[in-house]
């Protein structure tokens, strides 16, 4: 049953229940709940001085660290919307969520990981709805350019001076404003590309994001006392709902890491005493394999929780018997319903390795075949899903709305998925194409589209191909006019304009590609020439 309460109203409930617990821990920055709700509250108030109103959207572009909780906390406090962006696009791609979104708001990381997305956003074109710009510092990252003043840039708040601009509103304000948010309003904008090759926003709201957060939760037995170090991604429901928003209704620990590092999760976890480590199976198989584990104290490690990908038995066994587990769990969701499946605690390691678990506490699944009849137990199907934790719809699209959500309220998935008899669910394939690399879903269409774009393309089609390290990884094969593109064209065309988990790490140029009888390309012809090519 999902709660009936707003995001903020959790939030100053778990500063009523845990003033002093710490909230977030990050590096030299240590929060208690109430200094969290504190900074959040300065941040709301500085945006509603910026003039965000409600239900406008606030957009944030930035890796994880204490800003994301402080702004995303604060957005929702001055009743707006929740978009978040992948730290991996492109300006272009970021620049497509902002003009969509209309964003009254940018909160976005200064220079990170050799990028400096502001100025990237600034060449790739205009958001003309954009109020105001706050940008986060990220320490042990390059600064601004050579000859550029912190905070010279017109248009840009620096993250240091929201107390002083935040001044400019008081508590009477904002505590209208917080009066005012409906559970039932939207609280969230969550991307993701679909078949099409268009990113669509899967929007949420305030009850159904606490629900899904409450569901994991449970299941997890996350409790006061936790300490959970955050690796999956803030952008991602994984990181947010699963995260931040699971933390704060339990009064755990959040420990966030902006860019996973193998050495630097071994001194957290012994250093702040983590017990709670979600993540990709790459992750868990990084520490496993890496040599210095030992020389690290992880005991205090409790709970994991895996997916989106096969998860071999064995590493679910050296988990818990080489990195301290009590508790490994695997489970199955996607942007549109988060959380669909979860193994529970007492499931032996095949299960929770060849199955992504049974549908959580309020989740209807059915499989059906592909004139919508149910398909027997052991039987291949396209995985349906029904539950108050599934979207309202998508933004602005109510279409592929309609197409995703059919009128009994099924979510119809694009996966397909066996059910065994004990009612747990396997994913055995998937309906559109979609592969992932290193944990982000990748749709070929969206890259065949960038790659039409590129003259010299005639036609291409990607499929995702075996890789030791990131699971999968894109293959393009491409027509073109003779003697037009060379690899490296094709390769750099794709870096400049998509995130590198979707740029291709192959391009084959070929004569023609495998067509059915009304001109449809046979992927699946394309992955068995692969197979074989490198069996």
């Amino acid at each position: 049953m999902p709660t009936r309460e707003t995001i903020p109203a959790v939030l100053a409930d778990a500063v009523r229940r845990f003033p002093d617990t710490e909230a977030v821990i990050d590096g030299d920055v240590r929060l208690t709940y109430a200094d969290l709700r504190q900074r959040v509250r300065e941040c709301a108030r500085l945006f509603i001085a910026e003039g965000v109103q409600a239900h406008d959207r606030v957009a944030i572009w930035s890796p994880n660290t204490h800003h994301w909780v402080i702004a995303a906390l604060g957005a929702l406090s001055a009743g707006a919307t929740l978009v978040p962006i992948n730290t991996r696009f492109t300006g272009h791609e970021a620049l497509d969520i902002l003009q969509r979104t209309a964003a009254s708001a940018l909160v976005v990381a200064g220079p990170f990981l050799g990028t400096d997305r502001l100025a990237e956003l600034r060449k790739a074109g205009d958001a003309p709805t954009l109020r105001c710009i706050i940008r986060v510092p990220v320490e042990g990252q390059p600064a601004a350019e050579p000859g550029v003043e912190p905070g010279a840039e017109s248009g840009v708040i620096e993250w240091r001076d929201i107390a002083e601009r935040a001044s400019a509103v008081d508590d009477v304000v904002l505590d209208e404003r917080l009066t005012g948010i409906d559970p039932d309003a939207p609280s969230d904008i969550l991307f993701t590309s679909g078949t099409t090759g268009r990113s669509k926003g899967a929007v949420s709201a305030h009850t159904q994001s606490l629900g899904v957060a409450a569901t994991w939760a449970n299941i997890g037995g996350l409790a006061h006392g936790d300490r959970y170090l955050v690796i999956n991604p803030f952008f991602h429901s994984f990181g947010y709902k699963a995260g931040v928003l699971a933390a704060i209704q339990r009064g755990v620990t959040i420990v966030p890491q902006a860019a996973f590092d193998v050495e630097a999760a071994f001194r957290l976890i012994e250093s702040e005493r983590i017990t709670v480590l979600p993540g990709a199976p790459t992750i868990y198989q990084v520490m496993l394999d890496d040599s210095r584990r030992a020389a690290f104290d992880l005991s205090s490690l409790r709970l994991a929780v895996t997916g989106a990908a096969t998860v071999p038995v064995v590493l679910v066994e050296r988990m818990r018997s080489e990195l301290d587990f009590d508790t490994v769990l695997t489970a199955y969701g996607l942007t549109e319903a988060v959380v669909a499946t979860m193994c529970r605690a007492e499931d032996d390691p095949k299960t929770v390795a060849t199955t992504c678990g049974k549908p959580v506490p309020g989740m209807e699944l059915r499989t059906v075949a592909e004139d919508g009849t149910d398909v027997a137990p052991g039987e291949p199907g396209e995985v349906l899903l029904r539950g108050p934790n599934v979207m309202r719809g998508y933004l602005d699209d109510p279409d592929a709305t309609a197409e995703a959500i059919d009128v009994d309220g099924w979510l119809h998935t694009g996966d397909v998925g066996v059910v065994n008899d004990d009612g747990y669910l396997t994913i055995t394939d998937r309906i559109k194409d979609m592969y992932v690399s290193g944990g982000f879903n990748v749709y070929p269409a969206e890259v065949e589209q960038t790659l039409a774009r590129l003259d010299g393309v005639t036609e291409s089609a990607v499929i995702g191909v075996p890789d030791k390290r990131l699971g999968e990884v894109g293959k393009a094969y491409v027509l073109r006019r003779a003697g037009a593109l060379s690899e490296s064209d094709v390769l750099s065309h794709c870096k400049e304009r998509l995130a590198n988990y979707k740029v291709p790490r192959a391009v084959e140029f070929v004569d023609e590609l495998p067509r059915n009888a009304t001109g449809k390309v046979l992927k699946w012809v394309l992955r068995d020439q692969q197979r074989k090519e490198t069996s």
